[in-house]
């Protein structure tokens, strides 16, 4: 069984690899997750049937109602909740790193005590206390290492995704909140970390291994509360890399090969990941897992003038006179699920003989391809989904651009406004256009609060209301 179980495992990582490499693009996505699948259920049954196998009448129930949960929650969420779902599920990683590090914990010390009575008492001891107590010296001390990271990372993350899944469904105030002392706190309980480690290092005591994990939950808390609205993609994308290391210091703990891999893949690609899209915003990675060390000061630039609002009629009028169209979807879209409503604005359209293109911000939405997700769902064709770098100088010779539910990711003041939160963040320079057209609930700010001078400028007009209400009668007025 050992050596089938191996095969399985590197199996198993291989197809979690051509799944990771499948997401790059669209056409590759949906083979991509059933490679994901395949892999995940060879593994799952691997382990079930290998070495240290067993507790069937425990293992099977769990499996089944985690998969019922996982099911349900699959089939009743709704896009908007993606990002919530995601962090709770980076939430639930954590917690089983913590979990898994203190049962290492205390299985070393059942298998010193086994040791120290004989060879029988050591075969009473389940399969990892077996393991465990054939370890030399050095190893345990390895293992000390090992689980106590398990732990720290674990518990970051699991405060970290909850307190991030609060900030993304509301629950918790998206403003960046830190307590009296902030930075300096988050160093404190890092270095009390550090203190815990190596007096648990030298110990091997229950007392500095809890105190780790009480600053670890602490850091994961003041980390993300001290982390703005517009930074959340990042955030989530953040968290699934400490997610992922999480997973390979469990690994490492249970000398689960798989899981070493896995969590080193999934580890790494959102560490890059999380780089890439703080380069999209100007963000200083560091700035960014530290919990918003540094930002900009003094006042931000006042805005003048007003915004003045357009009917469907006008927007109608304005779309059958341009020959260039550039839509241009936020989280706004997303909430009122009007993605389908501007496929079919997209079909019509380009039905009359019309070029119509989206630009697609690297950080829309709150979750990594948020928007790429939405239009693929709503089968709005590959070709005309176009990133920033690839549309951006395009807005000069653009009839018409429809900005529908973004604030930060067309906002000027990130390049005319050296005080404002996103100064420096590149945007999409849609009011470069002839005419721009912003579907938008309301006049306030938006989910991180900045004002945006684009909705003030001459060429703006505000088409006020829900983006699929609004749509609806948009539709209504174009054959």
């Amino acid at each position: 069984m050992i050596g089938f179980t191996t095969a399985a495992y590197v199996v198993a990582a291989v197809l979690f690899i051509l799944s990771l490499g499948g997401l790059n693009n669209q056409e590759s996505a949906k083979r991509a997750v059933w490679y994901g699948i395949s892999g995940m259920a060879l593994a799952v049954f691997a382990t079930l049937i290998g070495p240290g196998s067993g507790l069937w009448l425990l293992s099977i129930p769990l499996i089944a109602a985690g998969g019922l949960i996982g099911y349900q929650l699959a089939s009743k969420v709704e896009m908007t909740q993606m990002p919530e779902l995601v962090a709770g599920m980076h939430a639930l990683v954590g917690l089983a790193a913590v979990f898994v590090g203190y049962n290492a914990h205390f299985e070393i010390g059942n298998a010193a005590a086994a040791n120290a009575m004989g060879a029988d008492a050591v075969k009473e001891l389940g399969s990892f206390g077996q393991l465990i107590a054939k370890k030399s010296a050095v190893e345990i001390s390895i293992l000390f290492v090992e689980l106590s990271l398990g732990v720290w990372i674990g518990a970051v993350t699991f405060t970290g995704s909850v307190i991030a899944y609060g900030k993304l469904s509301g629950k918790v105030s998206s403003n960046a909140e830190k307590l009296p002392g902030g930075h300096m706190l988050n160093a404190g309980a890092a270095a009390l970390s550090l203190v815990c480690l190596i007096w648990y290092l030298n110990t091997g005591g229950i007392l500095p291994l809890l105190i780790l994990t009480v600053a670890a939950l602490f850091i994961g808390y003041h980390l993300i509360m001290g982390i703005g609205g517009a930074d959340m993609p990042v955030v989530v994308s953040m968290l699934n890399s400490y997610s992922g290391w999480a997973a390979a210091a469990i690994g490492f703990s249970l000398g689960n090969d798989l899981l070493i891999v896995v969590g080193a893949l999934v580890g790494s690609s959102g560490a890059i990941l999380s780089y890439i899209m703080c380069k999209a915003m100007n963000r200083s990675f560091v700035s960014v897992i530290l919990g918003g060390f540094g930002g900009t000061t003094g006042p931000a630039m006042e805005v003048e003038g007003e915004q003045i609002a357009i009917e469907a009629d006008g927007v109608a009028s304005a779309l059958d006179d341009a020959d260039s169209v550039v839509i241009i979807p936020g989280y706004g879209m997303a909430v009122a699920q009007a993605q389908q409503n501007v496929a079919e604005l997209t079909r019509r359209l380009r039905a009359k003989g019309k070029t119509v293109r989206f630009a697609i911000h690297p950080v829309a939405g709150r979750l990594p391809g948020h928007m790429n997700v939405l239009l693929a769902e709503a089968k709005v064709p590959y070709d005309i989904v176009l990133e920033m770098d690839e549309i951006n100088d395009d807005f000069p010779e653009t009839d018409v651009a429809i900005v529908i539910g973004s604030n930060d990711i067309v906002n000027p003041a990130a390049q005319e406004d050296p005080n404002s939160p996103i100064a420096g963040m590149p945007v999409l320079e849609c009011w470069k256009a002839k005419q721009v057209f912003v579907s938008k609930r309301g006049q306030g700010t938006g989910y991180s609060g900045i004002e945006n001078p684009l909705f003030f400028k001459e060429n703006t007009r505000m088409f006020y209301g829900d983006a699929k209400a609004s749509l609806d009668k948009l539709l209504g007025m174009i054959d």
